[in-house]
């Protein structure tokens, strides 16, 4: 009889262990959402939202209990202000919801494809499910009220081609015609607009309500460098003559009164910039013409540097959880001299 064993792998630790995170900074920020909507149907998705975060964090902190691990510190309602005033329109913390579930969907399935004990592959494909129905009843909502940030639309061919030269691939000789983008190419320019402009945004609100300078000047940064990368990629899709994506009438409120903690404000800021970084990498490697692959790893570097920064931020002030490690084997064999 095969023996299967329930002791977690570095896959089942790391994986629960950054879920458990996720979840527990989301509950704070839908907490807060709900608190100031006004829109009934977007609260209701909302509440939904918060209803998924809550329980899987549940659910996560039993496995936690039952495995015998410390449980992550991750947030609480020391994190959260629910007194302070509306800082995000409706439609805004809409189109949020829609893009935290795209990487809960990204999450959820490397997570599940990583681990091997089958408790947690069946909670990891629950989690996955719940945050699929979510991107589906939002995706609606969004489509019904005209706010959804569609793809561009192309030319569809007459038939199927092949690639008949290797100058189909070139992007950089200057003695050489670019060929238009591609769907392919398009399509993760477009997705890098939309994902940028929501970090933007979220930045901005950041920028004007964190309590520390540093975490202020941060944030001030990061949207800059949003705002470049979205110049970057429109600039790509407009020299084809293709329109890019823009965003619906989102907004931020002039209010300077913080509804989250500058732990929890830099904690997102660097889950949208990995997120952000992970997007670049599929882009790259999905692109063809090689102006696209650089750009893309020059952005990344960019983008690395950024975390890098707020990384430092965030140890200054003892706001990051370190990792579950693997055993210091030197050390130990120092300890015993």
């Amino acid at each position: 009889m095969t023996n299967h064993t329930t002791e977690w792998s570095c896959a089942e630790t790391s994986t629960l262990w950054t879920l458990y995170l996720n979840n527990s900074m989301s509950v704070c920020v839908l907490r807060y959402f709900l608190e100031t909507v006004e829109d009934q149907q977007i609260r209701e998705i909302i509440a939904k939202a918060y209803d998924v975060a809550s329980t899987n964090e549940s659910e996560l902190k039993a496995v936690f209990w039952k495995g015998k691990h410390p449980l992550p510190i991750a947030f609480s309602e020391n994190d959260i202000n629910l007194k302070a005033p509306r800082l995000f329109s409706d439609e805004f913390q809409l189109s949020y919801i829609l893009q935290m579930a795209k990487i809960g969907m990204a999450t959820y399935s490397a997570s599940l494809s990583a681990v091997f004990i089958k408790d947690i592959r069946t909670l990891f494909t629950t989690f996955l499910e719940r945050t699929i129905e979510i991107l589906d009843i939002t995706t609606d909502l969004l489509l019904e009220r005209g706010i959804y940030i569609k793809k561009p639309y192309t030319v569809i061919p007459d038939r199927a081609y092949l690639v008949e030269d290797k100058k189909y691939f070139s992007g950089l000789n200057p003695l050489v015609n670019k060929r238009t983008l591609n769907t392919i190419e398009v399509t993760h320019l477009s997705m890098n607009i939309e994902t940028n402009q929501i970090g933007m945004l979220l930045c901005t609100a950041f920028s004007q309500t964190a309590v520390s300078s540093d975490v202020r000047e941060f944030m001030v940064k990061a949207k800059q460098l949003a705002h470049s990368h979205i110049k970057a990629f429109v600039d790509l899709l407009l020299k084809d003559d293709i329109q890019a994506p823009m965003a619906a009438d989102y907004s931020v409120t002039a209010s300077h009164i913080p509804p989250f903690s500058d732990k929890l404000m830099m904690f997102h800021n660097s889950l949208m910039i990995a997120a952000g970084i992970g997007n670049y990498a599929t882009a790259f490697s999905a692109s063809q013409r090689t102006d696209l692959a650089i750009k893309y790893e020059k952005l990344s570097s960019e983008s690395a540097l950024l975390a890098k920064s707020g990384a430092d931020i965030m140890v200054n002030n003892r706001w990051m959880e370190k990792p579950p490690s693997t055993a210091d084997r030197k050390q130990l064999s120092q300890e015993r001299e």
